[in-house]
């Protein structure tokens, strides 16, 4: 057959080439086909050429602030990874970190061994976060940093928070709140890990001062050192350390002395109120201390309260009742008996264990606070009812043992101080006719009787170097021949200097010395009416010295100073009856004719009832200082009043308002003490008959102001 008339197949299929394509078609279906193709270009023509050029610029900043922000971080992350390491090698070791007071504290006892008072910087020993009161704890936690248990020492949200506070209260970003954590308050109260070195710094304050910085490289370092922190320690034991080392005010540092110090309980104890009040504390310790303010310590300890009760730490109703029973003082802390007779011990004692120790020390000391509350009861009462609102005038009282023990003493009109300036110790005032005693002292030890005599008259001496002198007494009248006793009961002026210069002015000086006036004594005739100066403290134990038959005393307060933990004591006593000064029987005739002061002298308003006293008053030139001191068979007291700038008192004089507080004092002082006689002895000779009075009282009024300035050129007889 032939295949001519057929078509050939083709060799190759067409669809590997392709589908041939058609030609197009003319007219209206081919341009509608050619605009729908271009249609996808004409939109990107439409588009606006600014912003194309807004986005390009845009996408381009972005890569760019993408690529360096993303290295930078990096960088910065492993910078803050390598310092935070480098840190953590540095952390000391737990234990190395609950106490870093530079000064150690001293705790005063009284004689039955009570604490009284606190000097120094006091540690109660360390505490735990897991054997302190819960109560505390949570009061911290959420007063201080309530998210404290999940962020890494360092709280973002916190951090802006403050931020946010202190530029809406018109601060700068950084002052004022600061955001901070728990772990970044220990870590300022480490100071970074910096110790403190006194030849590196001019005073502990200078670096406390240096670790409170609040700049921003400060506030770096403190992150990073927090976060080292928290990653060498556990929660808790940041938490123990920075309950060891918070300052509480009071002097106290860390929970357990905060506790001893307000409450009198170990921190353990601690109710809900209690602990409220030691977490309100942290943030300004010494204006919100309970001994400094109560009032405004339990404000603020009840914002806390309210604050566990929202984070769900209390129960609503034991805010409630918190509320209602906010913390108290401790009886001891609520007296602060003693501010002034602590400073005297301290200052007392050895410098190296009482003022800059570095040890805690407990003294016992002679202190009874019965005793002092008596002495601050009397002048408070004597002040309130019989001196004039306003008056500037100051007093002090001492009271002691007739061995020098020091049983209580009031410095000044404000007893609830510390630091304060103390007239009882430090204040030297001239004396006035309370050194009288010590003349007729030396005329008995020399064998005159209490019954002796000598002329009141006129009597005038030359003093070289001054001229003329002529002693006046108080009332401007001249008594004749009148008995010693007399002259000391009425203490007129001018048998005290006829004594004095017929004994020898020497040997009266030496005798007040040896009974413990150190001041420097006057050398001229004026001796005999007080014109030296001596401290209450001084004429005190002076006056003790009569008391105990004539023997010297060195009044003390410090019985025994021991390291806190030893039982071995490093000092004793160091004062107490000394050597004698006059005989026995000297020293008992001179305590009569003192009694005779009180029972119908210039001392009447200091009698007791049911109780014999002894004393003796005392007013110095123009009345600038009053005084009274005397004694009973149990206690030596002494008082002094004036103005602190040596201004005259006006209607004052010894046997007047310093007899008052002595009166009220001694009263307070034996409650509950029964009645004893007097060490005393009757003269052994009787008393001659009074003689009549000689020339009578000078025509004038006592109320003539120019007598009253005569009288101060001339000095007072009470």
């Amino acid at each position: 057959m032939s295949n001519s008339g057929r078509r050939k197949s083709r060799l190759v299929a067409d669809k590997r080439y392709g589908t041939p394509k058609k030609p197009a078609k003319s007219g209206n279906g081919a341009r509608k086909s050619s605009r729908a193709r271009k249609s996808p270009t004409r939109k990107s023509r439409r588009r606006n050429p600014v912003v194309a050029l807004f986005l390009r610029l845009f996408g381009w900043v972005f890569r760019l602030i993408w690529g360096i922000g993303w290295r930078l971080t990096a960088v910065v992350a492993i910078c803050v990874g390598l310092a935070v390491a480098y840190t953590y090698a540095t952390l000391p070791a737990l234990g190395d970190l609950q106490d870093s007071r530079a000064r150690g504290s001293v705790t005063l006892l009284d004689r039955e061994g009570d604490v009284f008072a606190w000097r120094g910087d006091q540690f109660g020993g360390v505490v735990s976060a897991e054997t302190v009161s819960e109560h505390l704890k949570n009061a911290v936690i959420a007063t201080e940093d309530k998210r404290f248990y999940w962020h890494p020492g360092v709280d973002p949200i916190g951090v802006l928070s403050a931020i946010r506070i202190n530029l809406r209260e018109g601060r700068g970003p950084l002052s004022g709140h600061g955001g901070s954590t728990i772990t970044q308050q220990t870590a300022k109260l480490l100071c970074l890990g910096v110790a403190y070195d006194k030849t590196q710094w001019e005073s502990e304050k200078a670096y406390i001062a240096d670790c409170r910085q609040t700049s921003l490289w400060r506030k770096i370092k403190e992150a990073i050192y927090a976060m080292a922190m928290e990653a060498k320690y556990s929660k808790d034991e940041i938490l123990s350390v920075y309950l060891n080392r918070a300052y509480l005010g009071g002097g106290a540092y860390g929970a357990e002395a905060a506790a001893q110090r307000y409450f009198g309980k170990g921190a353990a104890q601690l109710s809900i109120s209690e602990g409220a009040m030691l977490a309100g504390l942290l943030t300004a310790p010494s204006t919100l201390a309970p001994t400094a303010n109560l009032e405004r310590s339990q404000n603020r300890a009840s914002v806390v309260v309210r604050l566990m009760r929202d984070q769900g730490y209390i129960s609503a109703s034991d805010a409630a009742t918190a509320l209602a029973r906010p913390a108290a003082l401790s009886e001891a802390a609520q007296r602060q008996a003693g501010g002034y007779f602590a400073d005297w011990v301290m200052a007392s004692g050895p410098e190296f264990f009482t003022r800059d120790t570095t040890e805690d020390v407990i003294i016992k000391t002679t202190m009874d606070q019965r005793l002092q509350k008596a002495a601050e009861d009397a002048l408070t009462f004597i002040f309130e009812n019989k001196v004039r609102e306003g008056s500037k005038a100051q007093a002090a009282i001492v009271v002691m043992s007739a061995d020098g023990a020091v049983r209580a003493m009031v410095g000044g009109r404000n007893a609830k101080v510390s630091g304060a300036f103390n007239r009882a110790t430090q204040a030297k005032r001239q004396t006035g006719s309370a050194f009288k005693p010590f003349v007729y002292a030396t005329a008995l030890e020399l064998g005159y009787d209490p019954n002796a005599t000598v002329v009141d008259e006129p009597y005038c001496l030359d003093v070289p170097g001054s001229g003329r002198w002529c002693p006046e007494n108080y009332t401007r009248k001249h008594y004749g021949r009148v008995t010693l006793t007399r002259a000391l009961k009425d203490s007129l002026n001018i048998p005290a200097v006829k004594i004095s210069e017929s004994v020898g002015r020497d040997l009266v000086r030496r005798v007040g010395s040896d009974f413990g006036i150190d001041s420097d004594l006057a050398a001229g005739p004026a001796l005999a009416l007080g014109a030296s100066e001596s401290t209450l403290i001084e004429m005190t134990g002076a006056y003790a010295g009569i008391l105990n038959g004539g023997s010297s005393v060195t009044p003390y307060g410090l019985v025994e100073l021991k390291l806190l933990g030893e039982d071995e004591p490093l000092m004793g006593t160091g004062g107490g009856i000394g050597e004698r000064v006059i005989r026995e029987e000297a020293a008992q005739q001179l305590t009569w004719m003192m009694h005779q002061v009180i029972e119908g002298g210039t001392g009447g308003r200091a009698k007791l009832p049911g109780r014999e006293a002894a004393g003796k008053t005392g007013t110095t030139q123009a009345a600038r200082d009053a005084w009274f001191l005397g004694f009973t068979a149990d206690y030596v007291a002494g008082v002094w009043m004036g103005y602190d700038d040596n201004t005259p008192l006006t209607g004052v004089t010894g046997s007047g308002l310093p007899a008052e507080i002595w009166h009220e004092t001694m009263l307070r002082v034996h409650e509950g003490v029964d009645p004893r006689p007097l060490p005393m002895l009757r003269p052994a000779t009787p008393e001659p008959a009074p003689q009549p009075d000689q020339p009578q009282r000078r025509q004038r009024d006592r109320s003539n102001p120019i007598e009253d300035i005569l009288r101060g050129i001339f000095g007072g007889g009470q």
